[in-house]
């Protein structure tokens, strides 16, 4: 039987003259063909039939007089190659109620959204497709249990307002090569129990989420691009569900993904890229499984996951975030395997709260703060994982259980794993490579048991214990250091067993003040000092031994088992006679504030801290500046006893100067100085840096930044790079959030917290001038000029004091012209520069000093000519 037609048209014998006729006349089945030209109608399609223009798509414009401009109440029909225009674009342009069916195959849609109905209450089916196909995008649009039903090919959704197309109830929908564009709200809303399958979908530039998933809804979408939405890619919500496969999201305003309440998002080889807040989201008790996924250059995190969320991440790249690359907080769970996460701007994983994350065979590079950060009660387990570069490799500052097994820590420029005050972390098999200062450091109250593995080529110490700690350690190596090959400072103990030490710079074990470890079966090999003892050092030595190290000692004083506590110690860093009786090379310190810390200033007089300013090389506008203030404000103090009013005066600094220029030596002698003039409670020193007043999500930052300010409380709160936390060019970041909060704690504590803000000229006069309320709180800037080549060569000159070395006058001269022509680039640390070239000139006298039998005292003391380092390019 042929399938009937009618005809609509402005003429010919038997043609309807409008549509409405036409379908008012059509039978079930019925092919309506329409003349070229724009119908002002409302249409109601109460039969199955097919609606196309005689002439090709695009040459029929079917325009709303009032609400939709077409309703569908009957199933199976379809338009194809129409053009609908909307009334309102804020109302529907197409509307398919519940239980029928409508095809939109080459079509566009403008001004209005489609609507399509279902009933409130879902079918068991319809509830379940998802969870009972084999295949999830094989979904069965016939299904007579569901709701209404809309299939979209080859067609355009534009122009609407608040949503483009909403799927209701138990409603469904399958979208095939189909663009959704310029939308003043969400592109497709998917609400109730209804599914939609997507296949090459373009969603792009929606001022809202451009797909929203609420209630027990569910998204299947391959192949499809979501570009430019003005909030989220994705926004999940309830228990909805979404599976992506294969999908680009780019360059939305907010999170790529967002998943919150009991939402569950797949996710398999999808792109992330240029998100304007975290490229995924996860809070709630949601569930996120990604897999083969690349996320780069999101503005804030790569994935944050919060509350009770639950996150897998396999197979996957994280890459380029402005925060964090994984931030876990609150009692978020996370497994990550087979992942990469480079070039972060802070950290690589953060991991507080009491969250917890799994980590194996990652791979976890760049970060610009630390590679894993571990605090409060979350805790970590990272097996066969890498750790390359960054401040600082694993910082585990959580007095819950932390686990590295077989893992590589290498590259950072200072610590590679730090275990915090009273953290607990166990090392198995894992190697600490090439680190810019300590490989491990464990502070007081730590608890760090460490199995095999070992530390090699570090620029500080192997092993750093500070006060109270005591490690368990047992059969690691230790090779390389620049420093100590294992430290114990002072008062702390532990246990080293089986363990293998050589190629250590100073002393391979150095003993500190008070401190009582134990080694047993230890051996020292290819060291020009095997054992240093600091004055009131109690170890105890079992079965150790030395081997080609210059003066043994390790061998005679295992016999004896311990030292006597009344037996005098050797000074830090002098060693222990040999058996012969000849002294040891002199050597360094071991151990700088820096790894240890600093135990707070005693008691000190005015005249005592002008006399130590007075002492610091070069400085001299700085040293006349912070005289004049001590002038000033001594004249406040004597006002305040005498009954007068104190003039009006603030003691918040701004300190301008390139790296290395002394600025936070001279904030810590401020702070001394107010608190010898009474004006201060203790004067101790809090410096921090952006990272420890910025948070990483909404909510954290203001909390941080109090933290931070509170432990300066009687002191002084130095803000390094303070320029930082207004980044020049970005907009909507939590740094502001800070500067708020640090200028009403300011206020609220005028008298009780000095602040002193830091860094480089330019940017300091930007950061001030970035808040009225910096600009009328700090009235008063120190500039830091570099030091001069002299400066410079003082400056090794009093290192070289400090640790009983002398520069020969031709070592004198040749260090003036080194620094002369040492060029001034953003890598000169000035200062730090100083201390960097006698530490190098200390390491090749030792390297000289080796290949001579029995140097006498002279020589040991004398850093000449030879021993300094060779410029850059030389040979």
């Amino acid at each position: 039987m042929s399938t009937p037609e009618i005809r609509v048209g402005p003429r010919g014998r038997g043609t309807h003259r409008d549509i409405g006729s036409a379908l008012a006349a059509a039978p079930a089945g019925a092919e309506i063909l329409i003349a070229p030209g724009e119908y002002e109608e409302s249409l109601r399609l109460e039969r199955r039939v097919v609606l196309r223009p005689e002439n090709g798509a695009g040459t029929v414009v079917i325009r709303a007089r009032a609400g939709a401009a077409l309703t569908v109440a009957a199933p199976g029909c379809l338009l194809r190659g129409l053009v609908l225009r909307g009334a309102d674009p804020a109302e529907p342009v197409v509307r398919v109620e519940d239980a029928a069916g409508l095809t939109l195959d080459a079509c566009e849609l403008e001004r209005g959204r489609v609507d399509v109905a279902g009933s409130a209450k879902a079918s068991g089916n319809a509830r379940n497709a998802l969870l009972t196909l084999a295949d999830p995008l094989d979904v069965d649009l016939a299904d007579p249990t569901c709701g209404g039903v809309l299939l979209l090919s080859r067609t355009r959704l534009r122009g609407a307002r608040h949503a483009a197309l909403v799927l209701d109830g138990d409603a469904r929908a399958r979208a095939e090569d189909t663009v959704v564009e310029t939308i003043d709200g969400v592109g497709v809303l998917l609400t109730g129990h209804a599914v939609l399958v997507a296949d090459r979908l373009r969603v792009r530039e929606t001022s809202g989420s451009a797909l929203r998933v609420c209630a027990d809804a569910r998204l299947l979408a391959r192949d499809t691009t979501l570009d430019g939405a003005g909030r989220n890619g994705v926004l999940v919500e309830e228990r909805g569900e979404v599976h992506l496969d294969d999908c680009r999201l780019r360059k939305v305003g907010r999170s790529g993904v967002q998943a919150e309440h009991e939402a569950r998002v797949h996710l398999t080889d999808c792109r992330i890229t240029d998100a304007g807040g975290s490229a995924v989201a996860v809070a709630g008790a949601a569930q996120l499984l990604a897999h083969g996924c690349r996320i780069v250059a999101p503005a804030a995190n790569g994935i944050v996951a919060l509350g009770e969320a639950e996150v897998t991440v396999t197979a996957s790249l994280v890459a380029g975030t402005g925060f964090t690359a994984v931030h876990l907080g609150e009692n978020a769970r996370a497994r990550f395997g087979d992942c990469r996460l480079d070039g972060s701007d802070e950290h690589g994983f953060a991991v507080v709260g009491s969250a917890y994350a799994e980590i194996v065979d990652t791979t976890v590079a760049g970060a610009t703060m630390c590679g894993v950060h571990v605090v409060d009660e979350a805790r970590v387990a990272m097996r066969a994982t890498r750790v390359e570069g960054g401040e600082t490799g694993v910082r585990l500052r959580s007095s819950a259980e932390s686990e590295l097994r077989e893992c590589v820590v290498s590259g950072q420029r200072r610590t590679g794993v730090e275990v915090g005050s009273d953290a607990i972390a166990t090392l198995s098999a894992t190697r600490i490579a090439e680190t810019g200062s300590a490989g491990v450091s464990v502070d007081s109250g730590a608890r760090l048991r460490m199995d095999g593995g070992g530390v090699f080529a570090v620029g500080g110490s192997g092993l750093v214990v500070g006060r109270g700690a005591e490690p368990t350690v047992r059969g690691i190596r230790v090779d390389g250091t620049g420093k100590n090959g294992i430290l114990f400072g002072e008062g702390a103990r532990g246990v080293i067993e089986h363990s293998d030490l050589s190629g250590c710079a100073y002393p391979a074990l150095h003993i500190g003040r008070d401190a009582e470890p134990r080694f047993v079966g230890c051996r020292v090999f290819d060291c020009a000092q095997d054992v240093g003892f600091a004055e009131g050092a109690r170890p105890v030595f079992e079965e150790c031994v030395s081997v080609r190290v210059a003066a043994p000692s390790l061998a005679s004083l295992s016999q004896g088992s311990s030292r006597a506590p009344h037996e005098p110690a050797a000074p830090a860093g002098a060693g222990v006679a040999a058996a012969g009786g000849a002294p040891l090379p002199a050597v360094p310190a071991s151990v700088d504030l820096a790894e240890l810390g600093e135990a707070p200033p005693p008691s000190e007089t005015l005249d005592d801290l002008l006399a130590e300013l007075a002492e610091l090389v070069g400085l001299d506008g700085v040293k006349r500046d912070v005289g004049g203030m001590v002038k000033l404000m001594q004249t406040v103090r004597r006002r305040q006893e005498a009954g007068l009013p104190a003039p009006p005066l603030s003691r918040h600094l701004v300190f301008a100067g390139n790296p290395g220029t002394g600025k936070t030596t001279i904030a810590r002698l401020y702070g001394r100085l107010l608190k010898a003039l009474g004006l201060l409670e203790r004067g101790h020193l809090v410096e921090v840096d952006r990272s420890s007043l910025v948070g990483e999500y909404v909510g954290h930052t203001g909390p941080k930044t109090t933290e931070s300010f509170n432990r300066a409380r009687g002191g002084v709160l130095f803000i390094d790079e303070a320029y930082a936390l207004v980044p020049a060019g970005v907009a909507n970041d939590f740094g502001g959030e800070a500067v708020a909060t640090l200028v009403k704690l300011m206020e609220d504590h005028r008298d009780e917290v000095v602040v002193i803000v830091a860094g480089y000229p330019g940017e300091m006069e930007r950061f001030i001038a970035s808040n009225p309320g910096l600009s009328s709180r700090f009235t008063r800037s120190l500039l830091f000029d570099d030091y001069s080549a002299d400066d410079l060569v003082r400056i090794v000159e009093h290192h070289a004091g400090r640790h009983r070395y002398e520069l020969s006058v031709p070592a004198r001269k040749a260090l003036g012209e080194l620094f002369v022509a040492m060029p001034r680039g953003a890598q000169f640390g000035n200062g730090r520069t100083a201390r960097q070239v006698f530490q190098q000139m200390t390491e090749r006298q030792a390297m000289r000093m080796a290949e001579i039998d029995a140097p006498d005292e002279r020589q040991l003391v004398v850093l000449d000519e030879m021993d300094l380092p060779r410029p850059a390019g030389s040979s």
